[in-house]
């Protein structure tokens, strides 16, 4: 059964045009897609503010181009910097920081917020922007895992919507919508049994963990199909990026964890599968581009030219599918596991929060050479093993309640609500993985 995280855009919206657009993450691969988007349909789209936080050349560039009122940076220095490149007679507010960010995703002149800030730096303007009811097309998952069932709380009380950007979810959106159960839940509620993501396996599918214990940044950043940031791309190599957005789809359509399925796909030409009780699946084809994703979401409802070449079939050739190697890959597995701990008290006692912040911690150690690729995984388990050992010695040992409804209010959840708590769990968590790291002195064993 599909509970989606919020309503769908209402008629106002939809009719108002041209749609005033925050881009939070403008000067990213997804924020420069969007400005492409929005440069082809200049009647549908205007920038109301753009943020960039350390590319300050690209964003005056970008604002140069588009003049928004609003700017954002990620501190004063940049901002300065920004001013100084920035043309004589154009003088925009220049907005700095998390809470700058926030400042921008709740402006009265943007209907429209595309959050694609990298990692949870996007959470508190994600919450910010729903908390102002904005449509929030959402491109940073990250805001799901660490907040998920707030987000949908605040949905509900505010009538903002969300709408998916990354390229498997917005697939699942689209091939939901086509038997309508979004739209009206009521006339099918037990319609949909899985949710099925595709995954591309990244540049070491089928290789073992002896040779992942050699790869080294350059080999790891080679994504064989996407073209997309650092961070997001070892993801990709990891398995993690996956893992992520299981966590994702249980909080956007608020499905069983068992009912969330992941496959490897490796030519990325089928973006995710929804399956029916009747035993059909309809699935999403498309170029693995992904102003299509963006388009799909800030031109709602129309579908709109993207520039996209379409997707010839014949060229394509074979498609193929397998089951992913959670042995050589076990970040998939450590998403789950965290995912089992979230559908049972929402917040997951704390787990998503250590799961993505070790993550982001080892990922950036390992682009700096100071750990192995195969020490990603082992700093990420150490660090949700560690947090489970404080929570039972603290007595606040994970549940095993009967699963909770992603909007339910417990304890824990109202814990979780505090944004200032999770990002001291954050900081914490990062001070943990690198102290391990430092004191490991290993590169690729998997024992960081």
């Amino acid at each position: 059964m599909i509970r989606y995280i919020s309503r769908m855009p209402d008629r106002a919206w939809e009719d108002a045009t041209p749609r005033a657009v925050a881009l939070l993450g403008s000067t990213g691969s997804i924020g420069a897609s969007a400005l492409k988007v929005i440069e082809a349909h200049p009647g549908l789209f205007r920038v109301a503010a753009l943020a960039g936080a350390r590319n300050v050349r690209l964003l005056a560039g970008q604002a140069t181009r588009h003049r928004p009122a609003h700017l954002g940076v990620l501190d004063e220095a940049g901002a300065a910097q920004l001013r100084g490149l920035l043309p004589a007679g154009y003088a925009p507010d220049i907005h700095v920081g998390p809470e700058g960010y926030a400042a921008l995703a709740a402006l009265p002149d943007a209907s429209t917020v595309l959050s694609a800030q990298v990692g949870a730096a996007g959470l508190r303007a994600t919450v910010a922007a729903a908390r102002a009811g904005k449509v929030i097309c959402l491109a940073n998952k990250e805001s799901l895992v660490l907040a998920g069932a707030l987000i949908r709380q605040i949905c509900a009380e505010t009538g903002a919507v969300v709408l998916p950007v990354d390229s498997e979810h917005n697939a699942v959106f689209q091939a939901l919508r086509v038997h309508d159960t979004l739209l009206d839940g009521a006339r099918a509620p037990d319609a949909v049994r899985r949710i099925i993501l595709t995954a591309s396996g990244g540049p070491f599918r089928g290789r073992d963990r002896a040779f992942l214990s050699t790869v080294t940044r350059e080999q790891a950043l080679n994504h064989p199909n996407w073209s997309m940031g650092a961070k997001i791309t070892i993801d990709s190599a990891t398995l993690m990026n996956k893992g992520l957005e299981v966590i994702e789809a249980y909080h956007l359509y608020g499905v069983a964890p068992d009912d969330i399925e992941v496959v490897v796909h490796p030519q990325s030409i089928v973006h995710s599968l929804v399956e029916y009780a009747d035993g059909s699946q309809i699935a999403h084809l498309g170029t693995p581009d992904m102003r299509i994703a963006i388009a799909y979401c800030m031109a709602w409802p129309r579908c709109v030219d993207t520039g996209v070449a379409p997707l010839d079939l014949v060229r394509a050739g074979s498609l193929t599918f397998e089951a992913p190697d959670l042995s050589s890959f076990p970040c998939l597995a450590l998403a789950q596991r965290v995912l089992a701990s979230e559908a049972r008290t929402p917040g997951g006692a704390g787990l998503p929060v250590v799961l993505n912040a070790a993550n982001e911690a080892a990922v950036d150690l390992f682009l700096h050479g100071r750990i192995g690729f195969m020490d990603i995984p082992a700093l990420i388990e150490r660090a949700l093993d560690d947090h489970d050992a404080r929570m039972t010695s603290a007595g606040a040992a994970t549940p095993t309640a009967a699963p909770a409804p992603p909007d339910a209010v417990t304890d824990d959840f109202i814990l979780m609500r505090d944004i200032d708590h999770i990002e001291a769990l954050d900081a914490a968590t990062r001070r943990r993985v690198a102290h391990w790291a430092g004191a490991a002195g290993t590169q690729g064993t998997g024992n960081a």
